[in-house]
């Protein structure tokens, strides 16, 4: 890379480190130099360090251990022929200097271990991946090349083993001018090797896992650097590892004490070790992706966002060991854990979590930082049972939720801690920092145990995804094969309309009848389903019930009130009644006006069978569990108020046959908001398995529930999935309609709220929008912890850089329509617009503190 003109003394440094996949092809190659001409160009002197090639050190490390020469050097041609592929392809000379490092390592393992100093050759051949790529890179890049070794200086630590201190080195490393002022003279781009240093005697030492991102922090805070940027193969940290979990979110921005839980805890983007020199320096750290440079990345400083507490991430390490050590004079005995810890010091042996109880006291141990193996803890164990009973639990995982303010988010975590109600939990650690809350579980069901905490941590909000100041995409959506873009949202188009709506009063409901059809047009398209009803508790309008009539759809009701709107609205549609808990009188008004009745209980039948004789009704059954977003929203399992028992279904059955009644339909429906499209078949499955034992049914009613995606990152409902996965299911019962009924699918997005602003106030952290609209105008958020999209209508193209609490004017503390939401500056009269509130809203609105009902209007 040739210079250009030279930089003044006090032009700073910059940090490029890239590791292994980074550095292992031509391509990538071109890219670290793009890069360092791109900070060059800015006016800042280069330090680039590299990884050896992927898979390199790793190979070192196996031949380490071979005892043969000859297979050893069979090894060195391999490495050879690799490198000397690489260089090719780089149009890079064949005496160029990367070749004496070869060499050297070819001196090395021809001589062999010295018996008394194998581990000194061990470190002195393992650090050749990295002085062969970076003499190579040197080569390409036409930079000078640093030997690390002459500027990091390795500290032997208190109770360091010899093998910890020649292969896992401690470095202490401070600002000096001096070192900086040295190697500028050697030019403006300069390359050196991670993973690699001295130490008080000159010899080569290595740094450990994470090694090479260690040593670039250790010159970023040497040269007091602008910054440091790790360039690895993902766009940053992540809400969880994204292989494991697509749905992982990108974390935008850290600071240092936030990073490094989630480093020491599992992630594999950053070493933990690396954040410590950068820190005192205050120096920032970038995580970007070498194939996709203009991701946006990950930056870490000491600058924390101004944000309600947040999971931030939930990281996970394997290969952790419980030790349990129980003693009944344990229990207020001075000294006993002094005894009990002098063993794990004797041992060199790093505690990580630790609990206790009177007569016990567990530990982890991660095998990865300790060296552990099988031999050393037999010993440990040996000398432990000399003071106490020790019980060895292993292989476990700790999986750990981080994020500041972790105590203030433990009543978001109930549907997380009942999921892992159902897994042999065997050590729950809570930091007194107050940035992580750990739990210790087999590791044989960590892997399929992360994926449903993440999402239930999004579905609780407790992982707020959707602030944009903390999180950016997903995964799945940065580095999945494109897709359609989503339409926007149709109030988009029709601002200057909904802003003159909004001059007509407020709160004021306003539906999208366009929207209503497209929902319903794209339902009856699902070749399976036989018969649709819409359920029409989720919005009564007489506009909607006429335009989703005029569209095929009967009408689902539960009380009398909806039937008499269904009649008076939309007399053509079919009807069904499908009443819970309702008194004598419903029952016998429905039958009387000729509607198919649907029960779930013994107690119509057993008191009122008169009024069932010789009619067709309908049975929804409860098949044992619930689903949905929230609690309250699941009709399933025995927590639920709804469907009959399976044990009871014999009973029924007898009932109606006293009665001369006949089962025509047979009905469950399991929860709302439901995004997974195989959980329809699986309730089909279910429903036509118990069909036989009746025998009078013409349909199967799987009822409804589909959900819309309601956090940032959710996928839609996949249509043509759910109607494929209903189709195999009718292949094999053809005999039967299906039928369906959705309310909240069909209306939701096509309504929206508008409310006004009344005023602000700021109390401790938290400002407070106040709004005319409340929980008596849209009970979902405090009733359901629905989440609803909030846009400041007036200021739509302003920047969102006020972090809100969006509240209305009712006395209730749950009175809060939208938590920590980034909107524009607000004033008073700005107009809010409130997102999917076409459904369970007007329907559920209410006078209390005598406020009033909201307005409503419809948009053709």
């Amino acid at each position: 890379m040739s210079e250009a003109q030279p930089l003044p003394e006090s032009a700073p440094w910059i940090v490029l480190k890239f590791g292994g996949s980074s550095v292992s092809t031509a391509a990538r190659w071109a890219i670290i130099r793009d890069l360092a001409r791109a900070r060059r160009a800015q006016g800042a002197r280069v330090l680039v360090v590299v990884s050896a090639l992927a898979g390199v050190t790793d190979a070192l490390k196996s031949l380490c251990a071979e005892p043969d020469v000859a297979p050893r050097l069979l090894a060195w041609t391999r490495i050879e022929a690799r490198y000397a592929a690489l260089a090719a392809a780089l149009g890079l000379r064949e005496d160029a200097t990367w070749r004496a490092q070869l060499h050297s390592l070819h001196v090395l393992l021809t001589a062999g271990a010295d018996a008394h100093d194998a581990l000194r050759w061990q470190a002195a051949v393992m650090a050749h991946g990295e002085l062969l790529s970076s003499a190579l890179g040197a080569d390409y890049l036409r930079a000078h090349w640093l030997d690390a070794r002459g500027v990091l200086l390795a500290h032997a630590q208190p109770n360091q083993s010899e093998r910890m201190r020649r292969l896992a080195a401690s470095l202490d490393t401070a600002p000096d001018a001096a070192v900086s002022a040295a190697l500028a003279r050697h030019g403006n781009v300069l390359i050196t090797q991670g993973f690699i240093a001295r130490d008080e005697a000159g010899d080569t030492v290595l740094l450990g896992r994470g090694g090479s991102d260690t040593s670039a922090a250790h010159f970023g805070a040497l040269l007091r650097a602008a910054r440091v940027e790790i360039w690895t193969d993902v766009a940053g940290m992540f809400s969880a590892n994204p292989r494991q979990v697509p749905d992982a979110r990108l974390l935008r921005r850290l600071d240092y004490e936030e990073a490094q839980e989630i480093a020491t805890t599992g992630a594999k983007v950053l070493h933990a070790r690396c954040l410590a020199p950068l820190r005192a320096p205050r120096v920032p750290l970038w995580i970007k992706d070498t194939e996709h440079p203009d991701l946006v990345g990950t930056v870490i400083d000491a600058e924390s966002v101004s944000a309600s507490p947040s999971v931030k991430a939930l990281s996970m390490r394997k290969a952790i060991t419980l030790v349990s050590m129980e003693s009944i004079g344990m229990w207020q005995q001075v000294g006993f854990l002094a005894d009990v810890f002098a063993q794990f010091k004797r041992h060199g042996l790093s505690v990580d979590l630790i609990g206790s109880a009177e007569t016990n006291v567990t530990v982890s141990l991660d095998s990865t930082e300790n060296l552990l193996d099988s031999d050393a803890l037999a010993a440990l164990a040996a000398d432990l049972a000399q003071v106490c009973r020790v019980k060895v639990i292993a292989p476990c995982a700790a999986v750990t939720l981080v994020g500041r303010g972790m105590r203030s988010m433990l009543h978001r975590l109930e549907g997380l801690l009942a999921e892992l109600g159902g897994e042999r939990v065997h050590l729950i650690s809570q930091s007194s920092n107050n940035l992580n809350l750990t739990f210790v579980v087999d590791e044989a069901v960590a892997d399929a145990l992360l994926p449903r905490m993440h999402a239930l941590l999004l579905q609780a909000g407790a992982l707020r995804a959707d602030d944009a100041a903390l999180f950016g995409p997903s995964w799945q959506a940065l580095y999945a094969p494109a897709v359609a873009a989503a339409s926007p949202p149709w109030w988009r188009g029709a601002r200057a309309r909904l802003l003159d709506a909004a001059a007509r009063g407020t709160p004021r409901y306003v539906y999208h009848l366009p929207s209503v059809r497209a929902h319903a047009q794209a339902l009856r398209a699902l070749g399976a389903v036989d018969r649709w009803h819409y359920a029409l508790k989720a919005n009564p309008h007489p506009a909607l019930l006429a335009a989703l009539a005029a569209a095929g759809f009967g009408l689902e009701c539960v009380s009398p009130g909806e039937l008499d709107a269904a009649r008076s609205h939309a007399p053509q549609a079919p009807r069904l009644f499908t009443p819970n808990f309702a008194p004598r009188a419903d029952y016998a008004a429905a039958l009387a006006a000729g509607e198919l009745v649907t029960l779930d209980a013994l107690h119509p039948l057993q008191h009122w069978g008169e009024l069932f004789a010789a009619r067709e009704i309908g049975l929804r059954v409860d098949l044992g569990s619930g689903v949905g977003h929230h609690e309250k929203v699941r009709t399933g399992g025995s927590a639920s108020k709804f469907g009959l028992p399976l044990g009871d279904i014999d009973a029924f059955l007898a009932l109606t046959q006293r009665q001369g009644a006949r089962v025509v339909v047979l009905h469950a429906h399991l929860g709302s908001g439901v995004l997974d499209a195989a959980h329809w078949p699986r309730v089909y499955a279910q429903l036509a398995s118990l069909a036989e034992r009746i025998g009078t049914l013409r349909a199967l009613n799987i009822g409804g529930g589909l959900g819309l995606p309601q956090r940032a990152g959710e996928q839609p409902l996949d249509l043509a999935a759910l109607d494929a996965g209903l189709l195999e299911i009718k292949r094999a019962y053809p005999q039967y309609e299906l039928w369906m009924e959705p309310g909240r699918y069909l209306v939701a997005e096509a309504g929206v709220l508008l409310a006004r602003v009344t005023q602000l106030k700021s109390k401790d952290a938290r400002t407070y929008l106040g709004v005319d609209a409340g929980m008596h105008t849209l009970l979902r958020p405090a009733l359901y912890g629905a989440r609803h999209g909030i846009v400041n209508l007036t200021r739509a193209e302003a920047p969102a850089d006020a972090l809100y609490q969006v509240v209305g004017p009712i006395c209730e503390s749950g009175d809060v329509l939208g938590s920590d939401r980034r909107l524009p500056a607000a004033q008073e009269g700005d107009v809010m617009l409130i997102e999917h509130a076409g459904a369970y809203g007007a329907t559920m609105a209410s006078n209390y503190n005598l406020r009033g009902l909201p307005l409503e209007e419809v948009f053709e």
